[in-house]
């Protein structure tokens, strides 16, 4: 069995697989590939550019790309150094790249021309007249006026003596990662070295990795997904890694046959979509072994599937981008109904309580506030210290906003956000129970349920809906098909079939959003 180390640094994690096995290949992006030497001096030549440049410890390096060997570069190059990554969401728009530029103080920029349709060059170029502490922004696959580009950086740093900084995991800044902010303007949560490095590492062993492994990577690399339980568990087992920029179902499958992927992290969408593409039986998956499935709320019908008809025994993992991220998870032993319907329990090292409005622990099977602690709790928000405060509480209890159940075995199941329950006329109703609903009728491709305001109830619950292509569905149907699940106040009281719901580029159901789409459609009807 592969033998994991603890208490180490981002780039001790990565050193230890290099010198493991320095001729191994550890990234194919589809554009090239690398072996763990290639990316150990490619790192460090951009580490010493990048010290040319006045870059130093604690020092912000805004990294705008999608997922190409070069994020791995200069996330390792950071490691090296001491600075401190901020991934940017590719499809930001101007004035959120703004917004995380003044609020990180980066200092560097990585960007694209552009990718997906967004002018990353334009709007870094622009932001950099409005952000006083951006010197300098590097031009990724792409030459411009103005602009030093990534392989100018990677010469210049051939020529200079570059000596890692010492970095102290438990207290050093690894990446600065802003919530996606579905609820909210978004936050920067800090992680340091240890939050991401045991994080990784413990993900790794629980899905019982080792150096064989080739991981494919096609949630965000600028997500949470990505950096830890992602590429930093594939250092952590000395594995290799398959980098997908653009998701497509059909070049996923065709990957994990082409490469012998065995495994494959993604969120609920990405696997209902490549169960469900017209030439899945076609391809030879018979590589995949495991995979993390997480980031939003997974369908009971969509954990069956995987295990039965892609052959992956895949886990289902519970975090937030403040807990670094993976939390708890399920167990390869534990059964179908388990596995389906809850989390898992909380990793070894770290401590969940479920508590009441006054935070006080509840007992088993009683729904509360999921609270924690342990190894990958942020330092906290930065430049936001009362949003800090609000959130990490005495003792180091990260109080994380959303409703779960605990039961006598220790096993958690997420009931949804506080902030997203319905209540109408004096009942509580839980969103997710009723999309878990929702996703077991066979036409339901997509789901989700908001609440919209009402005179007389206070809110009325809605379900907006993609049904499969192909599919019909009527609204009395899939209403009798609730109605036979649950009580009768939590069918939802209006349906809406939608081409498509709004996602945030990690995968999840922007619901913010959809709930003031379908309260503007509601008001405009009553006009």
């Amino acid at each position: 069995m592969y033998k994991y180390e603890y208490d180490l640094s981002v780039a001790q994690v990565f050193e230890r697989a290099y010198k493991r096995n320095p001729a191994k290949e550890v990234i194919f992006d589809r554009t090239r590939r690398m072996t763990y030497e290639e990316l150990w001096n490619e790192s460090r030549y951009m580490a010493a550019a990048l010290r040319d440049l006045n870059v130093g410890k604690g020092d912000k390096l805004a990294v705008c790309l999608p997922n190409w060997h070069e994020f791995v570069v200069v996330y390792l190059a950071a490691a090296f150094l001491g600075a401190v990554i901020v991934p940017c969401n590719t499809r930001y728009q101007q004035h959120e790249v703004e917004y995380i530029l003044t609020n990180s103080g980066a200092k560097i920029a990585f960007c694209t021309k552009e990718f997906s349709g967004v002018p990353h060059a334009d709007q870094f170029t622009q932001a950099k007249n409005m952000v006083n502490s951006l010197n300098q922004i590097v031009s990724v696959r792409f030459e411009q006026e103005g602009l030093i580009s990534y392989q100018r950086l990677i010469e210049r740093g051939k020529n200079s003596l570059f000596v890692p900084e010492d970095i102290q995991p438990k207290d050093d800044v690894f990446a600065i990662l802003y919530t996606s902010g579905t609820t909210g303007r978004p936050k920067g949560a800090m992680l340091t070295h240890s939050n991401i490095a045991h994080t990784g590492t413990i993900s790794a062993e629980a899905m019982k990795c080792a150096p064989e492994d080739v991981f494919l990577i096609a949630v965000p690399v600028f997500h949470v997904f990505g950096i830890t339980p992602s590429i930093l568990s594939t250092f952590a087992c000395a594995g290799s890694m398959v980098l997908v920029d653009q998701y497509k179902a059909k070049d996923v499958l065709e990957l994990i046959q082409q490469e012998r992927v065995t495994v494959h992290n993604g969120v609920p969408t990405m696997f209902i979509l490549e169960l469900n593409h017209p030439d899945f039986a076609s391809f030879d998956l018979s590589s995949l072994r495991t995979g993390i499935i997480a980031a939003a709320p997974c369908p009971v019908e969509v954990v069956k599937r995987i295990r039965s008809e892609m052959g992956c025994n895949i886990v289902v993992a519970y975090g937030l981008t403040e807990t670094s991220p993976t939390l708890t998870i399920t167990d390869f032993n534990d059964d179908d109904m388990i596995r389906s319907e809850t989390v898992g329990k909380v990793l070894p090292g770290a401590e969940v309580k479920i508590v009441d409005p006054r935070r006080v622990p509840v007992g088993p099977g009683v729904v509360g506030e999921l609270a924690c602690r342990g190894f990958g709790v942020m330092k906290g928000y930065y430049n936001m210290p009362e949003a800090t405060q609000a959130a990490i509480h005495q003792e180091g209890w990260f109080y994380s906003g959303d409703l779960a159940t605990m039961d006598e075995q220790g096993y958690i199941r997420i009931v949804g956000r506080i902030k997203e329950m319905i209540i109408r006329g004096g009942y509580n109703i839980y969103p997710r129970e009723i999309e878990e609903i929702l996703y077991g009728h066979p036409s339901v491709m997509e789901a989700a349920v908001v609440g919209l305001p009402d005179t007389v109830l206070g809110e009325i619950s809605c379900a907006a809906i993609r049904v499969r292509s192909g599919e019909q569905l009527q609204t009395e149907e899939i209403k009798n098909y609730i109605k036979s699940k649950v009580a009768d106040y939590k069918v939802p009281d209006k349906f809406v079939f939608v081409d498509a719901l709004p996602m945030t580029a990690s995968g999840k159901i922007k619901k913010i959003d959809l709930q003031q789409q379908l309260k503007t459609e509601l008001e405009d009807q009553l006009r």
